[in-house]
């Protein structure tokens, strides 16, 4: 028998245009014994099963075919859910917090190795100043007049970090002052040698080239972080003092504060402690003895994100199940199987924040939610969440496995129990659907 190509292809296309319209993720794929498993369920499943004479209209077809979509799309939600909260552990998962952010901010960094929380101690913090960088503002010239300089080729040299950079341009017989430090600034802009440029001007018609460090704070053995000067430079000297390149307006320091009264500098404004917390200092205390608290508390965030997940796709799980109850009797069914379920776990839901409506939708109170979040044994409290998450994922994988168990069918006969061998699959009959009238 010849096998109609074409044919296959129009299977397959209509299947994916009309029944999955979702990419597939990484959740789809399974390992030699994921599939071996799957395999021993179907044929345990239809050595019992009793034999059925199906509802074969098109509307039961698309039916079958949808609910096993959607119970795929639901359990793969369900799965990255759990993945978020087990693996990642967000129940326990912790957060920095800083009481005052206006001078400083905390990131929790203590994450060890093997997944568990480093010890973070909670301490106070009070900043006297900030580290700073070094600033070079140039000589104010006039914009529009004529550059006092000779045309010719002209350098200069940037020491930074003990490393050296000559910079060489041409200067032209009517260039103004403003076009030779616009020249300038581009130039070591995007040289990118760690000096923001810009040309500063003012209402009065003049202007001035200012040079920036992007690194801040003091080193061991210099008081500055760059140098500038053309005393042996390759071309010809000048353009650093006339525009006053060497000029200092602003020379570098550390950071200055104390962590629980324990005076403390650092060369820059983000830093680590105990290898725990990355603190960003801010601004100074506004007033002396004013400190900011750092700790830890639980990621609220992260544990409402997973959360408000679950419950979408649970949702939306529920309005493709009762689609269309009328011309499905045992979509009935289903939904009377996913009420049980959601009655047991009621309970310690809504003593989170989760309830169920009338007509199955699960719904959330965030402001109980983070209340719940934020006591003490706020593990054990979301317990219900993961238990919740279990007994969903188990009966989506009962859906995908035998979504015809849901079509209106008719029992002809019962198999003789025990004594009963592999048979056909009743699973079988869903394949079929999707090759029914094309070969």
């Amino acid at each position: 028998m010849a096998v109609n190509v074409s044919a296959l292809n129009q299977v397959y296309n209509h299947y994916l245009t009309e029944y999955a319209p979702k990419t597939n993720t990484p959740l789809d794929t399974h390992k030699k014994s994921d599939l071996r498993s799957i395999y021993n369920s179907i044929v345990k499943m239809n050595k019992e099963s009793p034999l059925y004479l199906l509802d074969k209209s098109p509307a039961s077809k698309a039916y079958a075919v949808g609910l096993k979509e959607s119970a795929r799309i639901f359990r793969n939600s369900v799965l990255s859910t759990q993945s978020s909260i087990d693996e990642k552990n967000v129940l326990e998962q912790k957060k920095a917090y800083s009481s005052h952010p206006e001078i400083a901010s905390a990131k929790y960094i203590g994450m060890q190795e093997d997944g568990n929380e480093a010890s973070a101690p909670t301490f106070r913090l009070e900043v006297a100043e900030l580290a700073k960088n070094q600033v070079n503002t140039g000589n104010t010239l006039v914009s529009d007049e004529r550059i006092g300089l000779a045309e010719g080729s002209y350098s200069f040299d940037v020491s930074i970090k003990d490393i050296s950079y000559e910079f060489q341009f041409e200067l032209h017989g009517d260039d103004t002052n403003i076009e030779v430090q616009n020249r300038l600034q581009r130039l070591i802009q995007s040289a990118n040698i760690g000096l923001e440029a810009s040309v500063l001007e003012d209402s009065e018609g003049n202007s001035s080239l200012k040079l920036e460090s992007v690194s801040t704070g003091l080193t061991p053995d210099k008081d500055i972080l760059f140098e500038i000067s053309d005393e042996n430079t390759s071309k010809t000297k000048g353009i650093v003092d006339y525009l006053g390149l060497d000029q200092i307006s602003q020379p570098p320091s550390n950071a200055l504060f104390e962590v629980n009264g324990i005076e403390r500098t650092a060369s820059s404004n983000t830093f680590t402690v105990e290898k725990v917390y990355e603190i960003t200092l801010n601004g100074p205390s506004s007033e002396p003895g004013m400190t900011t608290e750092i700790g830890l508390k639980t990621d609220v965030e992260s544990l409402s994100e997973n959360i408000h997940s679950l419950a979408d796709s649970y949702n939306q799980f529920i309005d493709d199940v009762s689609s269309n109850p009328g011309s499905h009797s045992k979509s009935t069914q289903l939904m009377s199987e996913i009420s049980r379920i959601t009655r047991h776990y009621s309970a310690g839901l809504n003593a989170i924040g989760l309830s169920f409506s009338a007509d199955g939708h699960l719904s959330i109170d965030d402001a109980q939610m983070q209340t719940a979040a934020s006591e003490a044994d706020s593990s054990e409290n979301f317990s219900s969440v993961k238990d919740f998450a279990n007994s969903m994922l188990r009966k989506s994988n009962q859906i995908t496995l035998n979504p015809m168990q849901y079509v209106n069918k008719t029992i002809v006969a019962y198999k003789n129990p025990g004594k009963n061998y592999p048979s056909p699959y009743i699973t079988s009959a869903y394949s079929g659907m999707l090759f029914n009238n094309y070969c």
